[in-house]
């Protein structure tokens, strides 16, 4: 995928080159154009040939999550149910359009893999190949169904587009505070990129639910008691990251990730164990190879128009965009 990850690169730091133009500068919100820059990126990755069409789906679920935000509906509460609101009624329609467009997509997939039509480098081909191996293998049991395809592609559009941009997002603007990282990080990105994740993760916090009774720290919980793990207090607590935990220092990740705090498990933007994200390779290439490009080819500042306020909207937004002036080199 890495060549799909450069294409996209370079189409990004070619446009925002037209938009410096002559004057070898210009003002620009980084934040929406790197949604569609990880949006782009997912798209070609996830379906390939179809990515015009994956395009659209990726617009119609940023459409929903927004208003489902609104709503104060993104909490997980068992046994809650819609309201029949304007915007309630919106992202339920949009729900279904997104279902027909992916159903459409997988079906003509599906198809074209039993004729040996087209390649399964994409990740809907890849699960539509797994699901093909299954039924030659008569193993029918470990077959995927469409609803379950459509759902893995649905999460991963989404995981795998917001949790990048926000990381690239908050990198810039924590190089334009801090421009003398931005020469370092020309020749070292991956512990400034780990500083951003500690200090602005895109996940706030983790959920997990015990699935029977268990033993943790010394206390019993029945089935179904919910956890929080509050990954961004964990992050800026000085007991495990010295008193400088508030301030943006990448070179305490310069020993790798196990160095970085006094306790290995401290630094969990990814979360941890069997359950770890499964797509961190992915948006840490993703972040690394974009976050690269941009800096070969442009130094960046704040602008004076620029308002540090992060909010919760599922992932960690900043909330009145992220505008830098880019400087041509």
């Amino acid at each position: 995928m890495l060549p799909t990850f450069s294409a996209c690169c370079s189409e990004l730091v070619s446009r925002w080159e037209t938009f410096v133009g002559s004057k070898g500068l210009c003002e620009l919100d980084v934040w929406p154009e790197l949604q569609n820059f990880t949006g782009d990126v997912i798209s070609r990755t996830a379906f390939g040939s179809s990515f015009e069409e994956g395009r659209r789906i990726f617009h119609l679920q940023s459409e929903q999550a927004e208003l489902l935000i609104q709503a104060f509906q993104y909490l997980v509460i068992p046994g809650y149910r819609f309201l029949p609101t304007r915007n309630n009624r919106r992202a339920k329609a949009i729900d279904r359009e997104v279902r027909r467009l992916l159903r459409l997509i997988i079906e003509k997939r599906e198809r074209a893999i039993e004729k040996g039509d087209c390649n399964t480098n994409d990740l809907l081909g890849l699960l539509l190949e797994s699901n093909l191996n299954q039924d030659h293998g008569k193993s029918t049991n470990l077959r995927m169904s469409t609803e379950e395809v459509l759902e893995e592609c649905k999460l991963f559009y989404f995981a795998g587009s917001e949790t990048t941009s926000v990381l690239l997002t908050w990198t810039m603007v924590l190089l334009s505070m801090h421009q003398s990282w931005q020469v370092r990080a020309r020749e070292e990105v991956t512990m400034i990129l780990n500083e951003v994740l500690r200090l602005y993760s895109p996940a706030i916090i983790l959920t997990r639910r015990t699935y029977k009774t268990m033993k943790l720290g010394g206390i019993t919980y029945p089935e179904g008691v919910s956890f929080i793990l509050p990954i961004i207090f964990i992050h800026h607590d000085p007991i495990y990251w010295g008193e400088d935990a508030h301030e943006f220092n990448p070179e305490r990740f310069a020993g790798g990730v196990s160095k970085a705090s006094k306790d290995q498990v401290a630094f969990f933007p990814f979360g941890w164990g069997p359950r770890v994200c499964i797509g961190q390779s992915f948006a840490m290439l993703e972040a690394k190879m974009g976050l690269s490009m941009i800096l070969q080819h442009f130094e960046f500042e704040l602008s004076p128009s620029y308002s540090h306020a992060p909010y919760t909207v599922i992932t960690l937004h900043p909330q009145y965009g992220a505008h830098v002036i880019l400087h041509k080199l």
